[in-house]
């Protein structure tokens, strides 16, 4: 408030300068004043000679003229009049009067104004001690806030220090809690990928993987989707009648008819005889015994005798019929060789009882007494269009063999083998075929052969597999569709036709080609976008084999003769391991090895339609050849 009036003050000292400036310029004002009277003296006098000449002239005016005139001659009246007042210095005093009276007031309103500067002053140098007082009170004030600042300024720092102390010690904590957690993590993520593997292990069975369905942890219940049908179980009314196969009969007996049938008022005979058969077997011994006298050689003493049939070298010598039938029941029947020694004997009444070394001698004679049909064999695979091969594995004496199958739809091969890879192909069919080869992607059969089909059966197992354990993933779903709308394309071929499928549907073809292709870029797009788990990375690789052998896979697509699966092969590997499940190991590797001649041998002839009992009773009636020694 007090330095707004000290403003007003220097406001008044500037209106005491601008009242003596307007004083001057009155000063000015009189001189122009003079000076213009001066000018309108000299106006006037010119005006009276115009006037007077015009007079002189003593020409009429008109009354515009004369409007003009008379009012020039009023202002020449009012200027003399003006004139007379300088002149006789009455305007002058008159002004002078008018100044003085200004002058006395502009001095009133300067000493007014000096008055009020004082007070101003004095005010403001009263206000400038307050001011200087107050300020020394607030400087005070404002120390003792800055002390109190600073030291409150001091704690806090103090405790920013503590403060970042713990922060330092926090994040160490953090960070080791990071790490631990981090590691936590890791070993979850560890411990699910192996809980993935483990379960992908444990729900493995004959539906997802290529373990045999006897080998399945959990049996699968055979559920029945048949719906019931209220009627009767057996032959249904309009059904074709399919009875049973009748003999040729070995006895025949008549029955006598009723005597009631015999009144010809009522019955009359029909000329038809019904026969019903009852048939049974019976197993009994035909011993056949030969005797001959014995002499003695008086020369060399050693007692000759006729010759006896081939193959009568001991007291008693077992015939074809026995042998094949306790063959059959040990290695088609896959029996032990003491029940088979029992069922015989019972069958026998206890006549006959074969020993279990006899019964296990067997196989070696029935291997060597049927090299012509397996050479004739091997030379049929050679000739084959396809062949199917599979490997699987043996017990002898403790350690793992294999066995090669190789099967054709009119033979089967099992060859014994150490080892896998290419030493299990040597002197099989498979190291000379020059045709396709069906197989479960072994890699060794890719190096033999000209063509390869995939079995198409394993990969939808490995699909299945793979949508079990990688729920969130679409291309196994797909391609498990696409392969079995492939299988339902070729299957419902005319198999009359004998054209290859792509040249009965080439469009249909090439339609489930591209879908194959799309399918597995769309796998490779889902492994980039969320990569396979280390533990479990079988659908990944699938999908990769899939790509790579893509001809493999598709070669039933454009080749009638070859099949999509390798179920010839893999049924005939069951056949085998029906046997070593009886057997639970070999004790040689020569007994392994004509154990798998005979199942060979066995199996050709079922698929051959041969009679097995009749044939393998055949085989063991033929002499064995002795083979004879190159000369050195």
């Amino acid at each position: 408030m007090v330095l707004a009036e000290a403003d007003e003050a220097v406001d008044y000292k500037k209106l005491y300068e601008d009242a003596m400036g307007k004083i001057a310029e009155l000063a000015g004002t009189n001189a122009a004043l003079a000076t213009k009277c001066a000018e309108q003296d000299a106006v006037i006098a010119k005006l009276e000679k115009s006037v007077f000449a015009k007079q002189s002239e003593s020409r009429p005016l008109s009354d515009y003229a004369f409007e003009i005139i008379t009012i020039l001659q009023y202002k020449v009246k009012s200027l003399a009049t003006q004139l007379g007042d300088f002149k006789s210095g009455k305007k002058y005093l008159d002004m002078d009067a008018a100044l003085k009276t200004q002058h006395d007031a502009y001095e009133r309103d300067i000493s007014k104004l000096k008055r009020e500067l004082s007070a101003a002053h004095r005010q403001v140098v009263d206000v400038r001690e307050k001011w200087g007082q107050t300020f020394k009170d607030v400087s005070k004030e404002h120390a003792k806030e800055l002390v109190k600042k600073e030291r409150e300024l001091k704690q806090m720092e103090n405790r920013a220090l503590s403060a970042e102390r713990k922060l330092g010690e926090t994040k160490g904590k953090l960070l080791a809690k990071t790490r631990e957690v981090y590691a936590v993590q890791t070993q979850f993520e560890e411990l699910q990928g192996k809980l993935l593997k483990l379960t992908a292990q444990l729900n493995r069975n004959h539906e997802n993987s290529s373990l045999p369905s006897s080998k399945n942890r959990k049996p699968k219940k055979i559920v029945n989707l048949r719906e019931k049908s209220g009627k009767k179980p057996g032959g249904q009314i309009g059904h074709k009648h399919h009875p049973r196969r009748q003999q040729a009969p070995t006895e025949i007996i008549a029955i006598p008819v009723p005597e009631e049938f015999m009144n010809p008022d009522r019955y009359v005979p029909t000329g038809n005889i019904v026969t019903k058969q009852l048939v049974d077997i019976q197993l009994s011994l035909i011993v056949r015994e030969y005797s001959t006298l014995e002499f003695r050689d008086k020369l060399t003493g050693t007692r000759v005798t006729a010759e006896f049939p081939h193959g009568l070298v001991d007291d008693v010598t077992y015939g074809g019929s026995v042998k094949a039938l306790a063959l059959l029941l040990g290695n088609h029947c896959n029996v032990s060789a003491e029940k088979v020694s029992d069922i015989i004997g019972e069958m026998t009444g206890g006549a006959l009882r074969l020993s279990t070394g006899f019964i296990n001698k067997l196989p070696k004679e029935f291997s060597m007494k049927t090299e012509g049909e397996q050479k004739k064999a091997f030379a049929d695979a050679l000739g084959a269009s396809a062949m199917n091969v599979d490997c699987t594995t043996s017990n002898v004496n403790g350690k793992q063999n294999n066995v090669l199958i190789c099967a054709t739809p009119g033979t089967v091969m099992f060859f014994a083998r150490e080892h896998k890879g290419h030493s299990c192909i040597l002197d099989t069919p498979v190291e000379l075929y020059q045709g396709t080869l069906i197989h479960d992607h072994d890699i060794t059969f890719y190096k033999y052969g000209t063509k390869h089909q995939e079995c198409l059966q394993h990969v939808l197992r490995y699909l299945k597999d793979s949508i079990q354990n990688e729920g969130h993933l679409t291309w196994n779903v797909s391609m498990q569709r696409l392969i079995r709308e492939m299988i339902r394309f070729r299957k419902h071929l005319d198999p009359e036709d004998g054209r290859n499928p792509d040249k009965i549907d080439p469009g249909r073809v090439k339609e489930l080609e591209a879908k194959y292709d799309r399918i597995l870029e769309k796998a490779r797009a889902e492994y980039e976008y969320e990569p396979a788990s280390k533990y479990y990375k079988d659908g990944f690789n699938l999908s990769l084999r899939m790509a790579k052998y893509r001809t493999a896979h598709l070669l039933f697509l454009h080749d009638i003769r070859v099949d999509w699966t390798n179920n010839l092969a893999e049924r005939h590997a069951r056949v085998f391991k029906r046997k070593q499940h009886q057997a639970m190991v070999f004790r040689s590797f020569e007994g392994f090895a004509v154990v798998c001649n005979t199942l060979g041998v066995l199996a050709t002839m079922r698929i051959q339609g041969k009679n097995l009992y009749a044939g393998a009773a055949e085989i063991f009636n033929r002499p064995i050849r002795k083979k004879v020694k190159p000369a050195a």
